[in-house]
């Protein structure tokens, strides 16, 4: 089994498989048809191929996912889940705040460049506020145009889901969704209509729905990881699942660079650990130079906390951030909750990729006594979903929460 290889071209940037007359090949367990050819038959054969994933904010790495990886790295586990022998590598050319006419401008330059086999195209949650119906579908033709012409083969995409926002309606995001599968049929080119698997599951388990989504607009690591399935389905023919796949290992590696090389590192953290970090830091590493800021959260709200983030974490560009929101904080509604948590932690992390690292610590872990099982329990799936580290309490009764939280440190520093 080889290992997927991504490449991402930007550094700041924003399934009901729909197989439109392709031709196929036998899928390899004989059930399902294969509309891209070329790629799968690479695949198979453990020949090297490149897929490009090109679309906007939702697309690349961003706050929303950790800012460590986005869908097209959970494409890559996905594909080589149901190709083992495959030699794929990803490359992400996804950038914030573009439409299709941004595509067009650097396809040459973060597409094409790559001599790609597949080239994956998500764009429209931008188009629908400035482009018309129109003009998307000729950009989406010329895209296509343009990437067969190179060489490569095309995969469409609708774009996924969002709330309801009066920059973002709905129902307005329906039409350009259905020209995406107008234009696959038009130019015989496979639709992976994300946007209609998504709000099937909205009409199930709005609740689940709701989960896979960071803000109104992108959705968080879960929901890449569904998107990534969804394309997997239908660049293979095959269902596959990451539900399993775990937040990246070394959650301190930019805190534990700097300290081992003598660094000051500066450290912002929720109370009891701007206490606890230093004198556990220094008991492992002797003299480390640390600046220890503390993020008051006493009496505050949850919607306190969360605006105190959005203007104090940014701006600081700490190296570190540790997240312990207490349980007295107040909140109105599970919305609210699940908003103002999954914001604290967004903002809690650089725009694009993660400049910082940042790790998030369960209430159970100062207070085991406190019975608040639903919160608990969202606190752990947001936290994952989030693709960030969690620090937990395995059972009520064991070790305080400064012998947990010591002996993690330690783990980490090893």
């Amino acid at each position: 089994m080889r290992p997927v290889t991504l490449v991402s071209i930007v550094g700041l940037a924003l399934v009901a498989m729909n197989a439109v007359g392709q031709e196929t090949l036998p899928a390899a367990d004989d059930d399902v048809a294969v509309t891209l050819p070329k790629t799968v038959a690479k695949l198979r054969s453990g020949e090297p191929i490149r897929i490009v994933c090109f679309g906007d904010s939702v697309t690349g790495v961003y706050y929303h996912t950790g800012g460590r990886r986005a869908y097209a790295d959970m494409l890559g586990i996905a594909i080589e889940r149901v190709f083992p022998e495959s030699d794929v590598t990803m490359v992400n050319a996804g950038v914030s705040g573009h439409t299709t006419v941004n595509a067009l401008s650097r396809i040459d330059r973060d597409v094409l460049a790559h001599e790609p086999t597949l080239v994956t195209v998500m764009f429209g949650l931008n188009d629908m506020g400035g482009l018309t119906l129109d003009q998307y579908r000729d950009n989406l033709r010329t895209i296509v145009e343009k990437c067969r012409s190179a060489g490569a083969e095309v995969l469409l995409a609708t774009p996924n889901d969002v709330i309801n926002t009066s920059g973002r309606l709905t129902e307005k995001l329906k039409r350009y969704c259905k020209a995406v599968r107008e234009v696959g049929q038009s130019e015989n080119v496979p639709v992976c209509d994300c946007y209609g698997e998504l709000e099937a599951l909205k009409s199930r388990d709005a609740a689940a729905w709701r989960l896979l989504l960071s803000d109104e607009i992108h959705p968080n690591m879960d929901g890449h990881k569904r998107i990534a399935e969804l394309l997997a389905r239908s660049i293979t023919g095959r269902e596959t699942s990451l539900a399993d796949v775990q937040p990246p290992d070394r959650p301190l590696a930019k805190t534990l660079a700097h300290i081992k090389s003598g660094r000051p590192v500066k450290i912002l953290a929720m109370p009891p650990f701007d206490e606890w970090f230093g004198p556990a830091v220094n008991e492992i590493v002797p003299k480390s130079q640390l600046e220890i800021m503390a993020w008051p959260t006493a009496g505050k709200t949850l919607s306190e906390i969360e605006q105190d983030a959005k203007t104090r974490v940014r701006p600081m560009q700490p190296d570190l951030v540790l997240i312990a929101v207490p349980p007295a904080a107040r909140f109105d509604s599970e919305e609210s909750f699940i908003s103002g948590y999954t914001w604290i932690m967004n903002w809690s992390l650089s725009f694009a990729t993660q400049e910082w690292d940042c790790v998030v610590v369960h209430p159970a872990v100062v207070d085991s006594d406190h019975a608040e099982a639903r919160r608990d329990s969202l606190v752990r799936q947001l936290v994952r979903a989030q693709d960030l580290t969690l620090i937990d309490r395995s059972t009520e009764d064991g070790p305080s929460g400064k012998e947990i939280f010591v002996e993690w440190l330690k783990r980490q520093m090893r």
